[in-house]
């Protein structure tokens, strides 16, 4: 079970995880939290049809990690041309109806990471065996995505390339402890994968 997902008896996942490794996936996760930004509270005594009907932002945003993480419906990522007037129109509508809710299911799932992280105690070089239903698995499946997104796009990582000039930058080079991060991200997201699809 060290440094990988494995099943459990009724569906599930567990993984051995020990102070350090607790501490930056707790990190990872509210850092996220923070990227994502925090959710508009409905206020007391409110209409909570309006509340449900609320319109979210029109435009994409500026920060290329919340891009990736919230990209344009209908923009074709091949096109060499920019978007049209009437894909700007329709990718501007679907956000408007959708981010809100997009935004809130992403929060929550990075919320399931530090709850469930917050539930063990390791003292020195021990580790804690952390147990996930079925239901938290997943969204922590959605969540560890979402940081290897956020974090492949701060190192440049591209489609063509999987970030191979990554696996050879020198030890002092001031990205590596973000690629260490990325590459461990995406052990934990295959291991939980292959969990899950078992």
């Amino acid at each position: 079970m060290p440094g990988h997902f494995e099943a459990i008896p009724g569906g599930g996942a567990a993984i051995a995880l020990d102070e350090v490794e607790i501490s930056i996936l707790r990190s990872l996760a509210v850092q996220l939290l923070e990227l994502i930004g925090p959710g508009d509270e409905p206020v007391e005594g409110a209409d909570p049809l309006a509340a449900l009907f609320a319109e979210g932002p029109s435009e994409a945003p500026s920060d290329p990690a919340l891009a990736r993480l919230f990209p344009d419906a209908y923009e074709d990522p091949a096109a060499t041309a920019p978007q049209d007037d009437d894909g700007r129109a329709s990718s501007a509508e679907f956000r408007r109806f959708t981010e809100n809710d997009l935004r809130a299911g992403k929060r929550e799932d990075a919320v399931a990471i530090v709850r469930a992280l917050d539930t063990l105690s390791v003292t020195g070089e021990d580790e804690a065996v952390l147990k996930l239903t079925p239901d938290v698995s997943v969204r922590w499946l959605r969540a560890l995505n979402d940081l290897r997104l956020t974090i492949g796009t701060r190192l440049e990582v591209t489609d063509d390339d999987e970030g191979a000039g990554l696996y050879r930058l020198p030890d002092d080079d001031p990205r590596k402890p973000m690629v260490m991060a990325y590459l461990w991200l995406g052990v934990l997201q295959e291991t939980l994968v292959e969990t899950l699809t078992a």
